[in-house]
């Protein structure tokens, strides 16, 4: 989604109304259960909210600099890297081997069999497809991605080939190296 960002492709900036905050708060709770309990550290009642719209129609929301989350349309809010290091609880998480590492920081989807390898690890309660997921490595302590699932975790364990994870973000995506004054 972000593989050829850059800052000049923000095309406008407006400040959000205190209503659209209060809804886009909501929006987050019901996406993101795990989000409630630190929402008003990542997201204060009285912040100001930047809406940037680029090229792409993806949506950033941005408080002091910092982009918080995205959209494209009307997909879903997603956190970014920046935030899920902050709060690492937000999202349900799966892990791939170090084999996978070096293709995850490369912008590759992560196949299933980079999932349920030695190493690897998938969650015991089965993550629908279509979820929302941190992607962590074997080894490390924060997560590398944000991905999409194409099909559930069940189904990555029984039939072990095909895309596990449609990646969205990754470290040292475009990004994540820009910032948005």
């Amino acid at each position: 989604m972000f593989k050829k960002f850059t800052p000049k492709d923000v095309n406008g900036k407006t400040m959000v109304k205190s209503s659209v905050i209060r809804a886009i708060r909501t929006k987050l709770i019901d996406s993101y259960p795990g989000i409630e309990p630190v929402l008003d550290e990542i997201l204060p009642k009285k912040a100001t909210l930047i809406l940037a719209k680029t090229k792409e129609r993806i949506s950033l929301y941005i408080v002091d600099g910092n982009v918080l989350f995205f959209q494209h349309f009307d997909e879903p809010l997603i956190p970014t890297l920046r935030v899920l290091h902050q709060y690492p609880g937000i999202l349900p998480k799966v892990q791939v081997d170090r084999g996978a590492i070096k293709f995850v920081l490369s912008g590759a989807n992560i196949m299933c069999p980079g999932l349920t390898s030695p190493g690897a690890w998938l969650p015991e309660e089965n993550i629908p497809a279509g979820k929302i997921v941190a992607v962590m490595a074997e080894g490390k302590e924060h997560s590398l991605a944000i991905g999409v699932t194409k099909m559930s975790t069940d189904d990555m364990k029984s039939l072990n080939k095909g895309i596990g994870v449609d990646l969205v973000i990754y470290l040292g995506d475009p990004l994540w190296r820009s910032s948005i004054d």
